[in-house]
This record gives C-alpha cells, sequence and structure tokens, in this order.
C-alpha cells in the first residue's frame, strides 16, 4: 500500500512524502533538520528507509532543512540542474551531498522512479515531480506555479494522487496588506497558483480518472481553509461533481502532519 501526506506545507515551509511499505521519497525540506526529523519520527518514518528528497527549488520554504540534514544523514537529493548548482554554488547542501540531476529522463531512486516537470515560478528552475512507487502507484506534486501549463496537465494527468498548490483567493489578496510589488508578483504567471486555477485543474483531473487530492501551499495571509473548500465545491458542482462522494480532498496543514492519504 502507498500513501501521501506532507509533514508541512505553506510559506513557512513545506516537505510532502510518498511512502510504500516503509520505504518512502522527500519532496522538498522547507524547516530546520530538528523540526523535519521529529515530524518523521512522529509519522513512523525511519530515515534509514528514506530513498532520496527531491527538491523543487531554492526558495527558502522548501530548502532550509536541506544543509543539516544532509550533512548528517547520507541520502540522495534529485532535482533540475539549475537548482542543484544554485544550491551546490550557494553552500546550501554540504560538499558530500549525492546529487542526482533529473531533467528529461526518468530517474530510478531506490525502486521509486522520479520524472520531473517544468513550472512556471520566479526560481532558477522550478520542478514537479511525478513519482511511481515500486508497486506501480502514481503520485504528482506540483506546489510552486503560477499557471497551468500543457507540461503541467501532463505531468499531474493519470495520477492516483495529485497533490496541487491552492495558494492565494484573489479577493483576499487584492485587499489585503501585502505590497502592491508582491501582489502582482504573487498572481503573475511566474508567483503561485490561485484558488479558481487550481479548483478548476483538479475537475479536469477527475474528469480524467484521478480522484484524490491533496491541496498544498496555502497563504496564511491571503487564504482561508473555509475559502478554499467552497471555491472547490463551488468549481465541482458546476459540473455536476461532489467532493467527498467523487472524490478525495485532504487540505495540507501548514505546522502539522497531515493525516495520511492512501494511494
Amino acid at each position: 500500500m502507498a500513501r501521501f501526506t506532507t509533514l508541512y506545507s505553506g510559506s513557512s515551509g513545506n516537505c510532502a512524502v510518498i511512502e510504500e511499505d516503509g520505504g518512502y521519497i522527500l519532496v522538498d525540506m522547507g524547516k530546520s533538520c530538528r523540526w523535519t526529523t521529529k515530524a518523521l519520527y512522529e509519522a513512523g518514518l525511519s530515515i534509514s528507509n528514506l530513498r532520496g528528497i527531491c527538491v523543487t527549488h531554492e526558495h527558502t520554504d522548501h530548502v532550509s532543512g536541506l544543509e543539516v540534514f544532509l550533512r548528517h544523514n547520507n541520502v540522495p537529493l534529485y532535482g533540475g540542474p539549475e537548482t542543484l548548482e544554485y544550491l551546490e554554488d550557494r553552500n546550501l547542501v554540504p560538499g558530500t551531498a549525492r546529487l542526482f540531476t533529473i531533467e528529461n529522463s526518468p530517474v530510478e531512486a531506490g525502486g521509486f522512479l522520479v520524472e520531473a516537470f517544468d513550472t512556471s515560478h520566479d526560481a532558477v528552475g522550478c520542478k514537479g515531480y511525478r513519482i511511481t512507487t515500486p508497486k506501480g502507484k502514481v503520485v504528482s506534486v506540483a506546489t510552486d506555479l503560477g499557471y497551468v501549463s500543457n507540461a503541467v496537465f501532463n505531468g499531474l494527468n493519470g495520477a492516483d494522487l495529485v497533490a496541487l498548490e491552492a495558494n492565494y483567493d484573489k479577493g483576499m489578496l487584492m485587499t489585503g496588506p501585502y505590497p502592491y510589488y508582491l501582489k502582482t508578483r504573487i498572481a503573475s504567471s511566474t508567483g503561485h497558483l490561485g484558488n479558481i486555477e487550481s479548483a478548476e485543474t483538479l475537475l479536469k483531473l477527475l474528469k480524467e480518472g484521478c480522484n484524490k487530492f491533496a491541496l498544498c501551499h496555502m497563504s496564511k495571509e491571503n487564504n482561508t481553509r473555509e475559502i478554499v473548500l467552497n471555491t472547490m465545491q463551488t468549481t465541482f458542482m458546476e459540473e455536476n461533481a461532489k467532493m467527498g462522494e467523487d472524490c478525495l480532498m485532504q487540505l495540507s496543514l501548514r505546522n502539522e502532519i497531515s493525516p495520511f492519504i492512501e494511494v
């Protein structure tokens, strides 16, 4: 049985888990080594069974725990070439780190098959990941993107579970306390994905057969759980689809381990 969860998810840090029969892959490590190690212990996950870490991009909320964690644990790190080069050049990973580039071809990681796809975000080479477990279950993760391109949709389509960003409510963002430049950055094509775009994408994926979703990277200042769920419900009802009946949808927790979803 394969499972998915997040150890934490939001602007203060992101870390997702794809696990099967004890072995697992992490996507990002955006809180400290101590925080992440404690969360892994509480989730019942042994570091000795960690097959690799996939890093989406270089922003602090996705990499801040890597340097210390990799100094203490000889775990392979996978990522796009620009991201790995950025991390090396700025000593954000130790010199002893085992780095593996993922670009145009799938890479095997301890029995898991990892594929990367480009996402539109203001980073040096932001990636989403499509991860196939040893028993053939597919989980796709895309947490930082300004819009859903064809490449992104193809990376998500056909997965058994999709973890997708639902970062902001447009009304809250535009009337909120952020300065104008930050509002435009978030809402741009290289920023983050809003609730409406996320809901429309998940509805398309539901029509293609995926019925398990995790909503990730929700903004603390520009979103609420109630607004996210209402947006999802309204969008799905327009096509006579019902959350809880036609699909499972979970909102990832900001500073806590979310419940595991069986895949």
